[in-house]
């Protein structure tokens, strides 16, 4: 016994009305309904597909992160070069051997080489968190980002009229 239950196009607005009567019929209702307005939702910041389980600045963090080791690497270097030349030159025979493309796999391999290398990946573990909470300058980040976007954009922007409008430079 097969049964089928039409509405009609009048009766479709009782089931599903255009907007929400209230928040308690859908608590799933993202935002308070103003009267004079339809409602809208409002989003300051952009979807930015493709990023999997991080966002942009968890990535640009980690990048940060491993960059943060190799300052690390070169101030202790520095260091090493002036008052224990023995060290330095094991910590750049080390440098030779593993990549500091991941900062915490190069500290954990150094950690795991010897005691003396042990010391070095601490050092340089210490040196890394002092220069990222102390020394980087984190604004003047920001700025120097910014304004290297709005050169590189006004740079290519001019390239391209430029090299599309075919205008001759008069001599």
């Amino acid at each position: 016994m097969e049964s089928s239950a039409t509405l009609s196009l009048s009766q479709l607005a009782y089931v599903y009305p255009a907007t929400p009567r209230s928040n308690k019929a859908y608590p799933f209702w993202p935002c308070k309904r103003r009267s004079s307005q339809p409602t809208r939702l409002h989003c300051n910041k952009m979807y930015v597909p493709g990023f999997g389980e991080a966002s942009p600045e968890a990535k640009a963090a980690k990048n940060l992160h491993n960059f943060f080791t190799y300052v690390a690497v070169k101030i202790v270097a520095a260091q090493l070069e002036s008052y224990n030349p023995e060290a330095y030159e094991e910590l750049i025979e080390f440098l030779g051997r593993h990549s500091l493309n991941d900062g915490d796999k190069f500290c954990a391999s150094m950690f795991r080489e010897s005691s003396r290398h042990k010391n070095l990946a601490l050092r340089i573990m210490e040196v890394r968190s002092a220069y990222c909470k102390n020394d980087f300058e984190w604004d003047n980040l920001k700025r120097l980002a910014f304004k290297m976007v709005t050169e590189s954009n006004t740079r290519l922007m001019t390239e391209y009229v430029l090299e599309t409008s075919h205008v001759e430079s008069e001599k």
